[in-house]
């Protein structure tokens, strides 16, 4: 399959392992932002084939694992009150304080897993005596399409649909880990999916500002091993810039007719992260005049305090101060088919990675 394949090819992670070996000669660490890149890393062995000077850092990882547990909590609430909650399959195992989606549809909730928010709209309009909310949770890359679904149920007249809307916003999570006291991080390795929409352009002011490296990487073994090997040139070399090396999707400034959408429905705005807590202007939020399609505006939903399992540390695994084996949990009392928190039950969390992987 073109653009995937020549980037599993052995010869070519064998080349760029040995001019990461070539180049570096004192301890390094990185960070991969995303997710899927961690699962790469962890899938395929390339934590231990990287020489020991470079130490690759976990981040945030995915939008299903910040998602804050009061946020669910909603969710929750509004299927005890009569709606129909849509989601994407990655987000209804996930633990709110006291229940997940699964365990309230289980006690007679309505949860409907989709594949599209679109799906919803579709839904609403088949029910038009039932409300309908689809569970809106992403980076950046999913907001147009969440975006777009609004856009549909206004042309269509719907008043029964709406999101509950839970977008973060990458650079802004980096910016948060790199102000913590306990950073030690060198170099990021950015989410190549967040940047197809969004370009480049967010990223300078923060490597000039903490003077370091952004490298933005794809997904597949070389991808990652090429991203590498460019961090680790620019650290051992005193610079500190953004380059992209996922050039064949991502451009530098990104899809202008996505991020157009994005900003006819959304506005920037504070954001709850889990185990993190609130940063300022770090998701997307709706605008005032969608408001009609503002799950959070248009019900009684009680505020409740976020509150995560005591023994779980997705804070210090998201800000990537421990791994998911540091953890006393971890493949104890912590695992897919009982997790203590979000990182072990999405597809993209660094828990799950590990515990299927390592």
């Amino acid at each position: 399959m073109k653009y995937v394949t020549e980037y599993r090819d052995p010869e070519l992670v064998t080349h760029y392992l040995d001019a990461i070996r070539q180049k570096v000669t004192r301890p390094w660490f990185i960070m991969e932002i995303c997710g899927g890149q961690t699962h790469s890393l962890v899938k395929n062995g390339l934590l231990d084939l990287l020489p020991e000077e470079v130490i690759m850092v976990h981040g945030p990882g995915c939008p299903v694992c910040v998602t804050s547990a009061g946020l669910i909590d909603k969710a929750v609430e509004l299927m005890q009150q009569g709606v129909i909650m849509c989601s994407f399959g990655d987000m209804v195992r996930v633990p709110g304080t006291s229940q997940s989606l699964l365990q309230a549809k289980a006690a007679g909730g309505d949860l409907r897993i989709l594949y599209s928010p679109l799906e919803a709209v579709n839904i609403a309009a088949a029910n038009p005596d039932r409300e309908v909310v689809f569970f809106a949770v992403g980076f950046e890359t999913t907001a147009p399409s969440n975006a777009l679904a609004v856009m549909h149920a206004q042309k269509l007249g719907l008043k029964n649909f709406s999101l509950l809307v839970s977008h973060v916003l990458v650079p802004p999570a980096m910016e948060a880990i790199l102000d913590d006291e306990f950073c030690n991080i060198n170099a990021f390795l950015g989410a190549g999916h967040v940047c197809t929409i969004m370009g480049l352009d967010e990223y300078y002011p923060l490597a000039e500002k903490y003077k370091i490296p952004i490298v933005i990487s794809g997904f597949e073994p070389a991808d990652l091993l090429c991203a590498i090997y460019h961090a680790v040139v620019q650290l051992e070399e005193g610079k500190h810039e953004v380059e992209n090396q996922y050039t064949r999707f991502v451009k530098e400034h990104g899809n202008g007719r996505a991020k157009a959408v994005v900003e006819e429905i959304f506005m920037v705005g504070d954001q709850e992260w889990r185990g993190i807590g609130k940063i300022s202007d770090s998701g997307l939020v709706m605008r005032p005049e969608y408001a009609a399609y503002d799950a959070a505006a248009k019900f009684a939903i009680k505020t409740k305090s976020e509150s995560c399992a005591s023994k779980c540390i997705a804070g210090e695994i998201l800000k990537g101060q421990k791994k998911p084996f540091e953890c006393q949990e971890f493949r104890k009392t912590c695992n897919p088919s009982n997790p203590l928190g979000a990182p072990m039950v999405s597809s993209e969390g660094a828990c799950a990675a590990y515990y299927h992987y390592s």
